[in-house]
């Protein structure tokens, strides 16, 4: 009887002691998979970023570690310090001002190194991307494959239409480094396909890695749902948004060295064995007329019907690094210079312009 009774009294104890490391461990598991607890409520910018699971054609795993990223809308908790990138707060009246004949449609005009503000225009109006899309594929590329990588050329990627290499050798592997650099140089709408399908599995899965990117970083008014932004439908951003995107952009020694790129010769296993590509952002190939001595660091163009002439352009002028993102601009051959000239003005890296002489009206006669 006391042997039983024993018996009896040590299952028990073995079975509160399982209850308890039960009871550990279910606090930090709860918060691990892609639902959440019941009555919590997700941040906007992350419920509008994150895609729905099961997308259709979405593998939700690659055998490179795609498999091992959590969901996006844990995003904020496994991106630490993206959000060092956003932009300082705007209070009072901005230092730079601009008279236009025919405004931009939105814009924001910033200091690269600090975040601050100078300029803006309607800073977080929704507004159709196109190709700025791609500098979030960038940053999502250039922060996780390493440039010897390398990536299989599937149909649907050689099969991309619009602005692309042309060149995709459907079935065989290519070198990321060198789809990273026609996804910047000549925005090939082909490598940002293949880039998407090798980071992030699929492309509905790397969009969805891609929302979840913009919600950590704080990017409350961007949604994508294409890598390359072919299609406008759902897929906008704003100045504010972009000023910070491409603050991160810069911030990646990969991306920033590619930027500021005129042109490139690199390997790719094809006929003659290279790639030829020119970097088709006007300032970067041209300079800014009226602002001597400044270096154009980058960055992104793009244009669509519905986007009408987007540019997020960085210049470097002595130790000042400023930036301007111009949304449907109508002039941007002009507005872009002039806005970037009153930034340096407003820094003191260059002289202000000496103000038109007077005109004597004529003597009486």
């Amino acid at each position: 009887m006391i042997k039983r009774l024993g018996a009896i009294l040590g299952l028990l104890l073995v079975l509160g002691t399982v209850a308890v490391v039960a009871i550990a461990i279910w606090p930090e598991s709860t918060g691990n998979g892609d639902t959440q607890p019941a009555g919590s409520k997700r941040p906007l910018s992350a419920s509008r970023g994150a895609a729905p699971t099961g997308i259709p054609g979405d593998s939700g795993s690659r055998s490179t570690g795609a498999s091992a990223r959590l969901g996006s809308d844990l995003a904020a908790a496994e991106r630490p310090g993206d959000a060092r990138f956003a932009l300082q707060p705007v209070s009072g009246t901005l230092p730079v001002h601009y008279r236009f004949k025919h405004p931009p449609l939105a814009g924001l005009l910033f200091d690269v190194k600090s975040g601050a503000v100078l300029w803006e225009r309607k800073p977080q109006l929704e507004r159709p991307i196109a190709s700025l899309t791609k500098m979030m594929t960038a940053l999502m590329v250039a922060r996780t494959d390493p440039p010897d990588a390398r990536v299989k050329v599937s149909r649907n990627a050689a099969n991309t239409q619009g602005s692309a290499t042309g060149l995709l050798p459907r079935g065989r592997k290519v070198p990321v480094e060198a789809l990273l650099k026609a996804l910047i140089l000549i925005s090939a709408n082909d490598a940002a396909v293949a880039l998407a399908e090798h980071n992030g599995g699929s492309v509905p899965h790397f969009i969805k890695e891609m929302n979840a990117q913009a919600a950590s970083m704080g990017l409350t008014c961007t949604h994508f749902t294409t890598p390359n932004g072919l299609r406008d439908r759902g897929n906008y951003s704003c100045p504010r948004d972009l000023a910070a995107l491409a603050r991160a952009d810069l911030a990646n020694r990969r991306i920033a060295e590619i930027a500021q790129t005129r042109y490139a010769k690199p390997r790719f296993p094809i006929k003659g064995k290279h790639l030829y590509l020119s970097n088709n952002h006007y300032f970067l190939q041209h300079g800014l007329n009226g602002v001597p001595g400044v270096q154009v660091t980058g960055l992104k163009t793009g244009f669509t019907d519905a986007a009408g002439s987007c540019y997020v352009t960085t210049a470097r002028l002595g130790s000042h690094h400023l930036g301007l993102v111009l949304l449907h601009s109508p002039s941007p051959l002009t507005q872009v210079p002039a806005l970037l000239r009153a930034g340096f003005e407003e820094v003191g890296a260059i002289a202000p312009a000496a103000p038109a002489p007077a005109v004597a009206p004529p003597p009486n006669g």
